[in-house]
């Protein structure tokens, strides 16, 4: 089967930018003291390399060994140090409880996995550690600025929410934000936002 995501990083230009996402950064005091973080789905390494800045020893797992190279690539451009695993998150093995926090920025996937995946992020986190998440939400088609193309491959709020149930929601957003991240995010768009606290 060919990785589609390992085609598309395989370029010299960072598809979504250098920067981090936008909430990820606004939000990064939520993980003061928290000293490993898992970036997940992790793309071209942008949030985990802005994380890995901020002192956090960071480990990004993606589909996509291009992506990782970038990842390590722009590491290495930013005098930090990041950790990769190629892992399918769908198929692969997560570390459980290993990490005092974790992310996941524009990680998509069938509706009838995103569960089985969102239940691995949250057991790779210790108790007490802290899940930020921005995802695209059903209504992103009307809006095509990215993301999927498929409503299967979009997020439905109130599944999230579900999944949260257990754990402490410390933020919980649905709605527009603006995003300009490389060529490929750009301009208004309809997302979903989670920090939470696992218990």
């Amino acid at each position: 089967m060919t990785n589609t995501w390992n085609e598309r990083f395989n370029t010299s230009e960072y598809m979504y930018g250098e920067e981090p996402n936008v909430f990820i950064e606004k939000f990064a005091s939520q993980l003061e003291g928290l000293k490993s973080v898992a970036a997940f789905a992790e793309g071209e390494g942008r949030n985990a390399v802005f994380l890995a800045k901020l002192g956090h020893e960071v480990t990004a797992f993606d589909y996509a060994e291009s992506g990782l190279r970038k990842t390590k690539q722009l590491a290495r451009k930013n005098h930090v140090e990041v950790n990769t695993v190629q892992v399918d998150l769908l198929q692969g093995v997560i570390p459980i409880e290993q990490f005092d926090a974790a992310i996941m920025v524009f990680g998509h996937f069938p509706r009838e996995s995103q569960r089985v995946v969102f239940e691995k992020i949250i057991k790779s986190v210790k108790l007490g550690g802290k899940i930020m998440m921005e995802l695209y939400s059903d209504k992103q088609l009307d809006y095509q600025t990215g993301g999927p193309k498929k409503l299967e491959m979009l997020y439905k709020p109130q599944d999230l929410l579900d999944w949260c149930e257990g754990s402490k929601i410390l933020h919980f957003f649905v709605g527009e934000q603006t995003r300009q991240e490389g060529k490929l995010h750009t301009g208004l768009a309809h997302v979903i936002q989670l920090i939470i606290e696992k218990n």
